[in-house]
């Protein structure tokens, strides 16, 4: 006895001892069955995939702005640290507290930039070589894009040599810093999503 099975229907076929062509076949259509979900069963995926997304979602976002929190406080762990190294190789002045030589004034910001990413010597004067009188950094590639605030991905710095610390600005700057202190800030004074504290706070 040999079973077949065609377009979900089974066959019973019978055929002769010998395996020569069949003396007679008889066949029997089966019944099959449809096995399908219930419309209550439906309903209750349904309501369990949403149970699930609504867990789901609001943690995802909030490991995102954690993740931007951390990114804020590395960033700023970075700059604090280039800053204290390169004020105490250059006799105490802080980077962007004196002229660069190339075009960035006292106080400036570009002053800032180019003393930290190029070549200096003890006077803070800076060149794009190194050689023994410029023997100094560079201290940091680039200035690191802001992760938080209406200024987020700004990498702009805005000179705050008055206040200390620094003070928000309402500029598109991505950070504020003083160059007579050394301080550096985000330029951002929005609660950070736990509401404890101002991301210029950090």
């Amino acid at each position: 006895m040999k079973r077949c099975q065609h377009n979900f229907s089974r066959f019973l076929c019978a055929q002769s001892a010998d395996g020569s062509t069949p003396r007679a076949r008889r066949c029997a259509l089966s019944s099959s069955t449809v096995v399908g979900f219930s419309l209550v069963e439906l309903v209750i995926v349904v309501v369990i995939i949403g149970i699930i997304a609504a867990i789901a979602v609001p943690r995802i976002s909030g490991g995102a702005a954690s993740s931007d929190e951390s990114a804020l406080k590395a960033d700023l762990t970075a700059l604090r640290n280039v800053i204290d190294r390169y004020a105490a190789e250059h006799g105490g002045t802080f980077p962007g507290a004196a002229a660069d030589g190339l075009g960035g004034t006292v106080n400036s910001a570009l002053a800032f930039v180019n003393q930290l990413s190029g070549y200096s010597n003890v006077q803070g004067q800076v060149s794009l070589t190194q050689d023994p009188a410029y023997r100094f950094g560079p201290y940091l590639r680039r200035v690191p894009p802001v992760p938080v605030g209406d200024n987020r991905n700004s990498v702009d710095v805005a000179i705050d040599a008055t206040n200390s610390p620094p003070v928000v600005t309402t500029g598109s700057e991505g950070w504020v810093y003083n160059p007579v202190t050394g301080e550096i800030i985000a330029n951002s004074d929005k609660a950070n999503r736990a509401n404890t504290r101002a991301y210029d706070e950090y």
